[in-house]
């Protein structure tokens, strides 16, 4: 299982056998009492779909405790930009994105990022050391490679965190990983 597509289809699904509610309920805990979590003035986070562990019920927690947040909205050529929401109405009542997936509308302005903001950051399967399975796009590895200070977060269920990925000189991992049964804090940065 060395290649990515392969690997791919295979944690997709081990990741829906892995989906509950009473997981992505222990995630979403665990994630609000984490120091960076909550430190940080600013946390982006992306809208989660189809078998992710749920951020929407954690974004709103977040938003009542006067987080800023910002989701991503993706653009041609693999390049992503943040907007803040003050609701995740906001995500809802827009038209879906390039992948069907919730976005803010680029009129919502741009967070201006700092040494506090924190980054969500989604993938298929982790390694204990932040190596990080993504969908293909490229788009969060761009991203955070132009913004190396922001602090990452990735939220997992514990069955798709393996010893080994094919990880690339692009790739970027993670700080830590987030799952139903742990934090995992990762070599990375």
């Amino acid at each position: 299982m060395q290649d990515k597509k392969e690997l791919r289809k295979y944690f997709s699904a081990v990741r829906r056998a892995a989906k509950s509610i009473e997981n992505d309920t222990l995630i979403s805990a665990r994630l609000l009492s984490c120091e960076q979590i909550i430190k940080a003035d600013i946390i982006l986070m992306y809208a989660s779909f189809g078998t992710e562990p749920d951020t929407w019920s954690t974004a709103e927690k977040l938003i009542c405790k006067n987080k800023i947040l910002a989701f991503p909205k993706c653009k041609k050529g693999g390049i992503m930009s943040f907007h803040v929401v003050d609701s995740i109405s906001e995500l809802k009542d827009s038209a879906p994105g390039m992948y069907d997936i919730c976005e803010p509308s680029s009129s919502l302005p741009e967070p201006d990022l700092t040494g506090n903001t924190v980054c969500i950051v989604p993938g298929l399967a982790f390694t204990q050391n932040g190596g990080r399975l993504g969908y293909g796009g490229g788009y969060y590895d761009r991203f955070l490679s132009a913004n190396p200070d922001i602090y990452t977060i990735a939220l997992a269920y514990e069955a798709v965190i393996t010893d080994r990925l094919p990880v690339a000189k692009h790739d970027i991992s993670v700080n830590s990983i987030v799952t139903e049964e742990r934090t995992v804090l990762c070599n990375a940065g």
